[in-house]
């Protein structure tokens, strides 16, 4: 998505009542906002407004971009992907190695036998992940490197949507996530291949995608439920990780003394029993099927 796309986007998605504007305007036909009316509430020409939809000019000044975040009532997430969009020339990289996680920090999460926790890159990337997170979700060691991807995951392998009671609300963010990378992002052709291939095969992908909302994970709730052991809710916290803020921490735990800590506590004592799935944070024996190739 280039900038013009999200300026029309948002500018169709904010009614001209949410804006302060009057909507019983005789003959109104414009979903959203007129050009005009952005431009006024922004304090810049219509003319200047127009050129940046229309793409004849991409570089607004930060004071024009947190005038436009302000009229669009854009929340974090929204602000950082319109500045993303609106410096381009900012944004190209050159290649990039591929992401390692460091050793300590997979010895550290494979130590973690009560709490589910995860390790994604870029692109929703599966890095690194603990028993308990593969039990209660799914064995990605077992698929290809190129195929281990939460996101890939939660569209083509039809277990995700068993595993979580709120599917869509899931499925509609990490949408918007890999949407936030994308804007920072532009020229990464491993993510124009992951977006093309989930376009084809997901309708609901495409139409997600194609509705250009944005989501910054950082934590929240997710209900879930496993086979073995029934229903867990669990709380998530996402952290950066220090020396590549490319690499999200996803910690996972229940409330205390809840019937969902009583149900990861038997699904994780199920997991460490012998011949079971603990061994390391890279080699277990899966607990749920994973997505096959």
């Amino acid at each position: 998505m280039n900038l013009g796309d999200f300026l029309r986007k948002c500018r169709a998605d904010l009614s001209p009542s949410a804006a302060g504007i009057d909507d019983y305007q005789p003959g109104r036909r414009v979903r959203g906002l007129r050009r005009e009316e952005v431009a006024q509430l922004a304090g810049v020409s219509v003319d200047y407004y127009t050129r940046l939809e229309q793409g004849r000019h991409t570089s607004p000044s930060d004071a024009v971009v947190d005038a436009l975040a302000r009229v669009f009532q854009l929340d974090a997430a929204g602000r950082t992907h319109l500045a993303d969009l609106a410096r381009p020339a900012r944004r190209r990289k050159s290649a990039v190695a591929a992401q390692r996680v460091r050793p300590a920090m997979r010895q550290l999460i494979a130590s973690m036998t009560d709490h589910p926790a995860l390790i994604l890159g870029r692109r929703t990337d599966i890095l690194a992940s603990n028993a308990l997170a593969r039990a209660l979700m799914t064995d990605w060691t077992r698929l290809p490197p190129r195929n281990r991807n939460y996101t890939r995951w939660i569209f083509l392998d039809p277990a995700a949507r068993e595993t979580f009671l709120d599917w869509r609300t899931v499925a509609g963010e990490v949408v918007g996530t890999l949407r936030l990378y994308a804007g920072r992002n532009p020229d990464d052709a491993q993510l124009n291949e992951l977006v093309g291939e989930l376009t084809i095969k997901s309708p609901d992908f495409r139409t997600w995608w194609n509705g250009h909302q944005v989501h910054e994970r950082t934590n929240g709730t997710k209900r879930m439920t496993h086979p073995a052991v029934g229903p867990i809710t669990v709380r998530y916290e996402a952290l950066s990780l220090p020396g590549d803020d490319e690499q999200v921490l996803f910690l996972y735990h229940a409330d205390p003394g809840s019937r969902s800590d009583d149900n990861l506590r038997l699904l994780s004592l199920l997991t460490t029993q012998p011949f079971g799935a603990a061994r390391s944070a890279e080699s277990t024996e899966p607990r749920r099927s994973a997505e096959r190739p």
